[in-house]
């Protein structure tokens, strides 16, 4: 029997999913070459010099039921989340980074004092555990933008993760380590096992819930047809030609800060830059058992 060991640690599942949700009939692919002309396109430019790397982590310290008079407590989170920036232009230094506190929750509630901090209320549209969740993510995507908007310019700001709850932030490129969607024909998705290291796909068109303009690139070699494939994103708000320059600089950027396996469980997805940042960002989130003893002392006043 002939097989291949992925290389991400499997308590991280993996970098793709076995069964893709199949997103296909969203997608145009031939806005840069057409499908007939599909082919791996390698860099026309220099790497970037300068590029501005933002992330975010969150927690959810204790699950709440929120009294309400004469009626049932409603359910709610309380979380912690924070969000940063690592600047890469000669060296590596994270240049900023913010820690926020808040109530998550689709009932009346107001802000709890604790000892480790004021968790300020973020109302939510429901009380549903997506629904919490989301909230959590939408405001650690605003958190991100607020980061990205006090640095000065780069030649690339690089966001991990999809730019959903991210597309106010500016210049901003989406970077997706771990695939859960099928964007691409199966004749297409096929190139994507056997694309070289540092090139690209053609850029596509995918219009959902919102549009923008995405890209596959080789990062380096990796186990498995998924090893060292990430997809990239930028709004769709630009000429193609504008996207496909964009393209280029990020796979002449990127490849160069891809992890290695004795360092980084998700190598080489997870950037260098962007690993280092959340461990900082988490150390900064505070110990979660301080949290939570903070929030039963607070419920008993």
């Amino acid at each position: 029997m002939k097989f291949t060991v992925e290389s991400w640690a499997p308590e991280y599942g993996s970098p793709s999913e076995a069964d893709l949700i199949d997103s296909s009939e969203n997608v145009d692919p031939s806005v840069e070459l057409s499908v007939a002309a599909w082919r791996p396109l390698t860099p026309e430019c220099d790497p970037a010099e300068d590029i501005l790397f933002i992330d975010g982590v969150r927690r959810v310290d204790a699950n709440l039921w929120i009294d309400r008079s004469e009626q049932f407590p409603g359910f709610g989170l309380a979380a912690t989340f924070a969000a940063g920036a690592v600047r890469c232009n000669g060296g590596a230094k994270v240049v900023a980074a913010e820690v926020r506190r808040g109530i998550f929750t689709g009932v009346d509630a107001a802000p709890i004092e604790t000892s480790v901090g004021v968790y300020e209320v973020m109302s939510t549209r429901g009380s549903t555990p997506e629904e919490l969740w989301l909230g959590i993510q939408e405001r650690m995507g605003d958190l991100e933008g607020e980061v990205a908007s006090g640095q000065d310019e780069a030649s690339l700001v690089v966001v991990d993760g999809p730019l959903s709850h991210r597309r106010h932030v500016d210049r901003a490129i989406g970077y997706i380590k771990t695939q859960h969607v099928q964007y691409l024909p199966d004749a297409l998705r096929a190139s994507l096992a056997t694309l070289p290291v540092g090139a690209r796909t053609p850029i596509f068109l995918t219009t959902t819930s919102w549009s923008r303009f995405s890209w596959y690139l080789r990062l380096s070699n990796g186990s498995g047809p998924a090893g060292g494939l990430v997809r990239c994103e930028v709004k769709a708000d630009m000429p193609v030609a504008d996207a496909s320059r964009l393209a280029h600089l990020v796979t002449a950027s990127l490849p160069r800060f891809a992890s290695a396996r004795h360092k980084d469980p998700r190598a080489p997805q997870n950037l260098y830059p962007i690993g280092g940042l959340e461990r900082e960002l988490r150390r900064r989130l505070g110990d979660r058992e301080l949290a939570i003893r903070a929030l039963r002392s607070a419920a008993v006043l």
